[in-house]
């Protein structure tokens, strides 16, 4: 997960740019040059699983990345010569059935790029001694290019790159998670460092262009930010996103549990910005949630979730 700048101890670099609608070329165009300026460097022929957020189909789509942002990342990563396949595990249903209903399919199709839902799990093994079974095509891809949207979120208060990670875990096992975990003291948010840190390298894209605020990670409100970014890791990416929202560590529990770590990316000098920096970005009237919500799941949430995954997966038309 560490780029080149971590390794050497240099300065990191984070791509942001201004793209203020979801025109294709203008999209296109941003997100090749965040990928270029974060020194996005795949081998050719390198097998590639672009990891959008397919939380759930709604009405609105507001909840998930954009599917035109994530067209133009696979786009953008098959002009590198890279062998490219998108796949997600969502909350709820498949994830051929959330990108139906959001309208990305239509696109992959146009691409010839393959969507799989991210099952098949293995069980990981952490230092700290908990152990989840994450997508086996998400371990042994030779890179990960997560594109997360910007959101609000009841118990992390925001979340972006790092969280959309945990993504690779399989099936109701996020849910899983959240119940045996949730209620231990930075448990959870260690989990979610810990999962990120067990996948293959991952550059992330960023869809800032229309965020989530109020409430998330689903049920928000649309905000207009008109951001892309691109970073060599998840952590740097999640730093320089805080700081354009102007957050400090201290409420936000996600970014003090990645500082705790002491990984380098987390740390807001550790960063370089080569197009814009984030004070370029108002964020003026963006609402984060001030009261956090548990991060444990009660076992009738966990048993409702189970029965809702396999309704919409299995017995949906």
């Amino acid at each position: 997960m560490t780029n080149t700048a971590q390794k050497a101890g240099g300065l990191i670099p984070v791509a942001l740019t201004q793209c203020d609608d979801y025109d294709y070329r203008t999209v296109y165009k941003a997100v090749s040059e965040c990928l270029e300026a974060s020194h996005f460097a795949p081998s050719l022929g390198a097998s590639v699983l672009v990891k959008p957020n397919l939380l759930k189909a709604d009405r609105t789509g507001l909840c998930c990345t954009h599917p035109v942002v994530v067209e133009a990342v696979c786009e953008a990563v098959l002009d590198y010569g890279c062998s490219v396949r998108v796949g997600d595990s969502p909350a709820f249903g498949s994830a051929a059935s959330v990108a139906q209903n959001i309208g990305l399919l239509e696109r992959l199709e146009r691409l010839d790029v393959p969507l799989i839902t991210l099952d098949s799990p293995e069980k990981v093994r952490f230092e700290s001694g908990a152990s989840i079974g994450i997508s086996r095509s998400a371990l042994y891809s030779d890179m990960l290019l997560n594109v997360p949207r910007m959101k609000a979120h009841t118990q992390m208060r925001a979340t972006f790159a790092v969280k959309n990670l945990f993504g690779c875990v399989s099936g109701v096992r996020k849910a899983i998670a959240h119940s045996t975990h949730g209620d231990k003291a930075n448990a959870f948010r260690e989990l979610l460092v810990d999962v990120a840190m067990a996948l293959p390298p991952s550059v992330s894209v960023v869809d800032g262009i229309t965020c989530m605020h109020r409430t998330g990670p689903s049920g928000g409100d649309p905000y207009s930010l008109g951001l892309i970014g691109a970073a060599g890791d998840p952590v740097s990416l999640d730093t320089a996103l805080y700081s354009v929202l102007g957050c400090s560590v201290d409420e936000m529990p996600l970014w003090l549990e990645l500082q705790r770590k002491n990984i380098r990316g987390a740390f807001a000098e550790k960063l370089t910005y080569p197009l814009l920096p984030p004070s370029a970005f108002n964020a003026e009237g963006f609402i984060l949630p001030q009261q956090l919500t548990p991060e444990t799941f009660h076992p009738l949430r966990l048993l409702q979730s189970g029965i809702k995954r396999f309704w919409k997966r299995y017995l949906c038309p």
